[in-house]
């Protein structure tokens, strides 16, 4: 018997978590239009989204799947500020840079207590559907 393939569900905390992530390339492509000498070149933050992005959607399965996104939002915003990485951005005289900086801080900043958000609600789920794991169920 052939197994159809079904789509991956994404539950609304992954796609704001995801939606998240991309207001994080967003913010990085104005500070790259706004000041490209800065990144001497393209951008790496925004490979490392676009890859924890794609982690977190093609693990969908699993209840923990927004952990990627956590991830490299926490790694950027929260390692890259007290790393003092971001201040000088945010107190730039360049006006590009500090608005880049500010969406990528606010969709990075989202991701991360979404995604939260979204493992707790996934595990609680999974604990109250009597600890079966969380797969597309057969028709």
């Amino acid at each position: 018997m052939l197994r159809t393939l079904q789509p991956l569900r994404h539950s609304r905390g992954t796609l704001v978590s995801l939606g998240g992530l991309l207001f994080g390339v967003l913010g990085l492509v104005v500070q790259w239009f706004a000041n490209p000498a800065k990144f001497g070149g393209f951008p790496p933050g925004i490979l490392f989204l676009v890859a924890f992005g794609l982690l977190t959607a093609v693990t969908v399965r699993w209840w923990w799947h927004p952990v990627f996104a956590v991830f490299i939002a926490f790694w950027i915003v929260g390692v890259g500020g007290l790393a003092g990485q971001l201040t000088p951005n945010l107190t730039s005289h360049n006006l590009g840079t500090v608005t880049g900086n500010v969406i990528m801080t606010t969709g990075l900043a989202v991701t991360f207590v979404v995604g939260i958000l979204s493992m707790i609600t996934a595990r609680r789920t999974r604990r109250t559907a009597g600890g079966a794991p969380l797969r597309a169920r057969r028709r």
